[in-house]
């Protein structure tokens, strides 16, 4: 049986690696997006990122272990499957593995009393799964690099 991601990817030791590794996995990603949509995101991004440094790499820290709990059955149903690239692996089912990684940001938001937070995140909301099932190929390798 397969490792189960939490005990490879939460472990003390490779914690580390694997937040740089998803940050730098946000960075490309962002870096990546074209057009308009793109240069507001890039812009939103930076804004953060200079308004606190430790923003981006907190957050993702926070919402890791929820996020490696929403890709605990693709991975074990990856691992079983005898496939070799979980890259390929998440392409395949992009939209049931975006729904599942967007359940973690969803839920966050449904248990905020915050009406500004919503009001914004209910409108970036329908074109996040657009970049999160373009982010999967990165994701897929990131996972199968530390899982592994």
């Amino acid at each position: 049986m397969v490792s189960a991601l939490n005990d490879t990817l939460l472990d003390d030791a490779k914690m580390p690696a694997v937040l740089a590794d998803v940050e730098a996995l946000v960075d490309a990603e962002v870096s990546d997006k074209k057009g308009a949509s793109g240069l507001a995101l890039k812009g939103g991004y930076s804004a953060v990122k200079e308004v606190g440094p430790s923003i981006v790499p907190d957050a993702i820290e926070g919402l890791l272990p929820a996020f490696v709990e929403r890709l605990e059955p693709f991975w074990q149903e990856f691992a079983a499957s005898g496939e070799g690239s979980f890259s390929a692996f998440l392409t395949a089912r992009s939209d049931a593995a975006a729904d599942a990684l967007l359940g973690v940001t969803d839920d966050r938001i449904e248990g905020s009393d915050k009406g500004a937070i919503k009001k914004v995140y209910s409108t970036l909301r329908p074109s996040a799964k657009k970049h999160v099932i373009e982010a999967l190929p990165r994701l897929g390798d990131l996972v199968q690099k530390h899982a592994a």
